[in-house]
């Protein structure tokens, strides 16, 4: 069985971008690692805790993934795929709640930035705080480590995952919100 480690947790972008990653290669026997970031996951590969790696690179939207520029500035692999997937961030929240009882967003810097113009004009006077991962931050509000009152963007499917409800779809800018994704290994 293979490993991929990825820059995200259960139900981000990273593992559906694994998921095809592993369809695009025929490796039909896998599991994926979640190590969150793209150092960690370019760490996985050099201690060989993992067999390949897949990690974001840029959004049409949200420009460059620094995370991931640093980190393969730091570890040495090769790339053996790049590879765009489409990105469908939503606004998610404790079941019941309305948009306008959200009092703070929560999410991946990038999530912010492919959002800014929703929550610019709906959400301009709640704070917009930083996370490491999109669906970690749906976890987190699951498990009450974020206030109720939070919305988090994420993937629609950590809304089922983590049993949030999803408060608005597909509140992302661009109508068709890529994401270049790159499958690597170790050298």
């Amino acid at each position: 069985m293979k490993s991929i480690g990825i820059q995200g947790g259960k139900g981000s972008f990273s593992e559906q971008a694994a998921t095809q990653f592993a369809m695009n290669h025929g490796i039909d026997d896998f599991n994926i690692v979640y190590q969150i970031s793209s150092e960690s996951v370019l760490g996985g590969l050099e201690s060989d805790e993992t067999d390949y790696g897949v990690i974001a690179m840029e959004n049409a939207q949200g420009g460059v993934v620094i995370e991931s520029v640093e980190a393969l500035a730091r570890y040495r692999c090769s790339i053996i795929e790049m590879f765009h997937i489409p990105v469908d961030q939503n606004l998610l929240g404790i079941a019941g709640m309305n948009v306008g009882d959200i009092t703070e967003i929560h999410s991946h810097q990038q999530a912010l930035r492919q959002c800014k113009d929703f929550l610019s004009e709906h959400f301009w006077t709640r704070p917009l705080i930083e996370e490491d991962d999109t669906a970690e931050s749906a976890r987190r509000l699951s498990e009450g480590k974020l206030p109720k009152t939070a919305g988090v963007i994420a993937n629609k499917a950590c809304a089922e995952l983590y049993d949030l409800e999803i408060l608005q779809e597909s509140i992302h800018d661009l109508k068709h919100n890529l994401t270049l994704f790159l499958g690597v290994k170790k050298l």
